[in-house]
């Protein structure tokens, strides 16, 4: 609350390390704090709402999502019959690989000889898993169609995208201005700065149903900013804040998957996973890069000016400080991330004090 926040999320891909239990105390918190909040619910109807923040200037509505799920994170839906379960607002994605003929069969070979699908396919003889197909196959967990191509295709499934449009629907309403919070990790090509193209289209998808801004955060450094139809999209803005090594506890799953007994301190488990503090985020410049948005819109929510304002987190000094947010001016990692904006046709003047200004078109 000091740094002025009067909305959050905190639905994310760690929402569950403490299972249910962590999920439903870290909601009461946040319900005492005062912070406008939405995304988690103690079921999905509640997480999938909007909320509202009343300003001067009208009101503001949040929805949350996220595409990075793990575990039993995703929040069940309450009936007339059955209590629902808490959780997040996710925004579940369909992946195949689409296999050009040879190497759809060379695949299939390899699954016939090792005999991996036999249980399967005898249940698909029995009208399970959609039934027998002969071009379509199952590895590993993973859907292989034979195509045209050899590519990976990723979509949100129809039904969180009917409940978003819903939500956004409803937000429009009771609300001036629609701002959808978007958490992912998942990226596009072969750098983390891309978005995937799921994202890309799910933003799209945002705005066309009536959403004024797309805010997208999770893999923990800069991605492009796009201006579509007038309204912002931010594929992510990185970190505010980034301090992961002031953890005094972690779950007993982390110690599992370094193969730790899990009475060993925080120290030991982080040293462990980041081959003595050498790899990791902390140690990449690229996590401790940013910028804050500020924008204006006129009546109608169309986007009349935005400004970036760079920032670094301390990467040395204190240990209270490293991780916490500065401003600078002529910051380097500029450059590269005007370059990647340009690839979405968003381009930006920088000021003598160094802020970046949008080039309105």
């Amino acid at each position: 609350m000091a740094f002025g926040f009067n909305m959050t999320s905190f639905n994310n891909n760690h929402v569950t390390d403490y299972g249910i239990p962590g999920l439903l105390k870290t909601l009461e918190h946040v319900e005492k704090s005062g912070l406008v909040h939405a995304g988690v619910g103690r079921n999905l109807g509640e997480a999938a709402a909007p909320k509202y923040l009343d300003t001067e200037k009208g009101r503001v509505a949040i929805i949350s999502v996220n595409s990075t799920l793990m575990g039993e994170m995703t929040a069940g839906e309450q009936t007339s019959r059955i209590k629902g379960r808490p959780g997040i607002n996710p925004i579940r994605v369909d992946r195949h690989i689409e296999l050009a003929e040879d190497d759809f069969n060379a695949i299939k070979a390899v699954i016939d000889k090792t005999g991996i699908n036999i249980q399967r396919n005898i249940e698909k003889s029995e009208g399970y898993h959609g039934g027998l197909s002969n071009t379509s196959e199952s590895f590993g967990g993973l859907t292989l169609i034979s195509g045209e191509e050899t590519r990976l295709v990723q979509k949100i499934k129809a039904q969180d995208l009917t409940r978003v449009k819903k939500s956004i629907d409803e937000a429009k309403l009771c609300a001036d201005y629609i701002m959808i919070s978007m958490h992912s990790h998942e990226m596009g090509g072969k750098e983390k700065e891309e978005p995937a193209d799921f994202l890309v289209d799910f933003a799209h998808f945002c705005i066309d149903s009536g959403a004024n801004a797309v805010v997208g955060h999770g893999p923990h450094l800069l991605r492009p900013i796009e201006i579509y139809k007038g309204s912002p999209i931010f594929y992510s803005l990185g970190d505010f804040v980034l301090q992961l090594y002031n953890v005094e506890f972690a779950p007993q799953e982390m110690y599992d998957m370094y193969g730790m007994v899990g009475n060993e301190g925080v120290n030991e488990l982080l040293a462990k996973r980041s081959k003595n503090f050498s790899i990791g985020l902390m140690c990449d410049h690229r996590m401790f890069e940013s910028v804050i948005p500020v924008w204006e819109v006129d009546g109608e929510g169309n986007l009349t000016s935005l400004e970036l304002y760079p920032i670094l987190l301390s990467m040395n000094g204190n240990k209270s400080e490293i991780g916490l947010p500065r401003l600078v001016t002529n910051a380097d990692f500029l450059s590269g991330f005007i370059r990647r904006c340009a690839a979405f046709g968003t381009d930006f003047d920088i000021s003598d004090d160094g802020v970046l200004k949008l080039k309105i078109k």
